[in-house]
């Protein structure tokens, strides 16, 4: 079975989409068709931009967003068995599944992309990847902290991010380095995403989806709240909201699209960033077997 999977923050590049552009007219249509609808030429930021403007995350967001659902819509045989997205891959997946248009889709990236850079703004808070501890481990040392500090992306096997308010994860990271952590690498992103700083923002966002036209899915989706299968736009709409202050359950979401059949996984997004944390899930489940 085939599992389509969209890439999150993290995947831009300056240049992105650029080829598409220049080569599709069905690109080229919806890249103009974007401008129009955000009032500003967000193919400038893609395509010509320096990093610093790409990576801000009212851009960012837009920019992979765009590029994917193209990217999907242009696959000669799109015809996926389930999907999932990370993050903000999730929002593309909707739109290329046809939950929801991609013109509404775009109004509601802009939107979640805009109060999480206000939030950026006014709270100072990060994201630092840890890599070679167990996740239990990392959640207690989290729990203990007297700040906000969580984890906010189970994505592989001795990969787990923890976001949160900037004293907090410094501190937080400085103890998992000194209890054996291989690596620590803090994200380039000025937001402690998928934690409770981002609360402020989940009312707002909630009210705005109500002008959102979901419908129920054709494919099964992993959404990233619960990492299992949803196909009734009423969940779907209700797990995109809690996503703003919930961890990605990645690591899971994927477990479980292996044990329902997948065994294909199709990356979309401007880089293929998801794949080598497919790879761990399934050396995992292989060690597993064989105990």
């Amino acid at each position: 079975m085939n599992a389509y999977i969209f890439t999150g923050q993290g995947s831009q590049f300056v240049g992105m989409g650029k080829k598409l552009y220049q080569n599709s007219d069905f690109a080229k249509k919806l890249f103009l068709l974007s401008n129009d609808i955000l009032g500003f030429k967000i193919t400038d930021i893609m395509f010509n931009s320096p990093i610093e403007i790409l990576k801000k995350t009212k851009y960012t967001q837009l920019a992979i967003y765009i590029y994917s659902f193209i990217q999907a819509k242009l696959l000669d045989n799109f015809n996926p068995d389930m999907v999932a997205g990370h993050s903000l891959g999730e929002f593309s997946a909707l739109a290329s599944i046809d939950v929801f248009s991609f013109e509404e889709g775009l109004i509601l990236v802009e939107k979640r992309g805009s109060l999480m850079q206000k939030i950026c703004e006014q709270i100072p808070g990060g994201m630092a990847v840890v890599f070679g501890l167990d996740d239990h481990f990392i959640e207690s040392f989290c729990k203990k902290d007297k700040g906000i500090v969580v984890p906010s992306n189970y994505n592989s096997p001795g990969q787990l991010v923890i976001s949160g308010e900037e004293k907090a994860l410094k501190r937080v990271c400085f103890s998992l380095e000194k209890k054996g952590a291989k690596r620590i690498l803090r994200l380039p992103v000025h937001g402690a995403f998928h934690s409770p700083i981002m609360f402020s923002m989940k009312k707002k966002l909630e009210i705005f989806i109500e002008n959102i036209h979901f419908k129920d899915s054709k494919y099964p989706i992993y959404q990233n709240v619960t990492a299992k299968p949803e196909n009734k736009c009423s969940r779907i709409k209700k797990n995109i909201i809690e996503q703003l202050t919930s961890p990605v359950k990645w690591k899971q979401s994927v477990i479980n699209m292996i044990h329902h059949g997948a065994r294909s996984f199709i990356e979309i997004g401007p880089k293929n960033i998801l794949q080598g944390m497919i790879k761990k899930i399934f050396n995992e489940i292989r060690k597993k077997n064989e105990m």
